[in-house]
């Protein structure tokens, strides 16, 4: 009887390191997918514009996750269950996508690669619908699941942090139940930066707290012979290079279309403070913030994030100040 409850006795949660350091395996495992992109119960976010891409490469990647093959410059080393949770297609249309990407491929997907065809109307920000969710896992036993796209997953304000942040925490109780690693098709913001990944998610400031890497897809320049450019931000290693692919679209599938070009640094334009002020000026001598962004984007012919620059600066000099709201020049 001793020896019995001996062997079921719970695992403590506190252990030294020497203890930690002996279950330690030799070598890291692979991730699910590599270099870096998924690793394992990790969470990637895959995010651009509307129309690049996202949910094609996202297909291709879940059916070379469950055939175990290779796929786009991606090395996928062993076969996984994948559960493919997708709410924009009727799933006749979604199966037929799939069918099409198949041919390349053959059966090697067709018993790995799961679909919840129950999907829409569940909200991983309300308990029924995460349980939903989470039976859907089990019932595939997962060990990846694709989310695509988030905002059909929640009812939240995307724009705030904190409704953000409360749907990371679902997103985290989802990973961490079901024990599969997340692949989550997330929208970006309206206007980002060329050099902007991670942060170019909306409610980036939360997703930084789960993400453990980020695949951005934008489109590349018009003179290249590509469909989409892919840039890279992992949070435990560092980033690959981008890539170029290109889309075959007798077959729905991407391919490695080699490196991106390097990007020539660009510099950023140069904003007066007489620009802030004659800006204030032109407003009336008094206005909020945006208002005043905008009218120093259009008199300098800036970024915004340079206008916000110049209006801090001019903050930090006295030569405007801010009053319940309301900018304005000093009395």
């Amino acid at each position: 009887m001793k020896e019995s409850a001996a062997k079921t006795a719970p695992k403590p949660a506190v252990l030294s390191l020497a203890q930690l350091l002996a279950e330690q395996p030799a070598t890291p495992p692979p991730g699910w997918i590599e270099p870096g992109l998924l690793p394992p119960a990790g969470i990637l976010f895959v995010g651009g514009e509307p129309k690049v891409g996202k949910s094609l490469l996202v297909a291709n990647l879940a059916l070379a996750l469950a055939a175990g093959k290779d796929r786009a410059g991606f090395t996928i080393p062993a076969p996984r269950r994948v559960l493919v949770c997708q709410f924009e297609l009727p799933t006749p249309q979604f199966v037929g996508r799939l069918a099409t990407m198949r041919r390349s491929l053959g059966a090697a997907a067709d018993q790995n690669l799961l679909v919840d065809t129950r999907a829409g109307g569940n909200l991983l920000s309300a308990p029924q619908g995460l349980n939903h969710f989470l039976n859907a896992a089990r019932q595939a036993a997962a060990e990846v699941i694709v989310l695509d796209p988030l905002y059909s997953t929640h009812d939240q304000d995307e724009n705030d942090t904190r409704s953000m942040a409360a749907l990371c925490q679902s997103l985290l109780r989802l990973r961490d139940a079901s024990k599969a690693a997340l692949i989550v098709v997330h929208h970006v913001r309206k206007s980002i930066g060329r050099d902007e990944i991670g942060s170019a998610f909306r409610g980036s400031s939360a997703l930084h707290a789960v993400g453990d890497s980020y695949l951005l897809l934008t489109r590349p320049s018009a003179h290249l012979h590509a469909a989409v450019e892919l840039r890279f931000q992992f949070r435990y290693a560092a980033a690959s290079e981008p890539r170029l692919l290109q889309l075959d679209p007798q077959t729905l599938c991407f391919s490695a279309a080699g490196a991106a070009p390097a990007r020539t640094a660009v510099a950023r334009k140069k904003v007066d403070q007489e620009h802030v002020t004659q800006a204030l000026t032109g407003l009336g001598r008094q206005a909020r913030y945006n208002q005043l962004r905008q009218q120093v984007m259009e008199q300098a012919e800036c970024s915004k994030r340079t206008a916000q620059l110049a209006i801090g600066d001019a903050c930090r000099q006295g030569l405007i100040v801010q009053v319940d709201g309301q900018y304005r020049l000093p009395l």
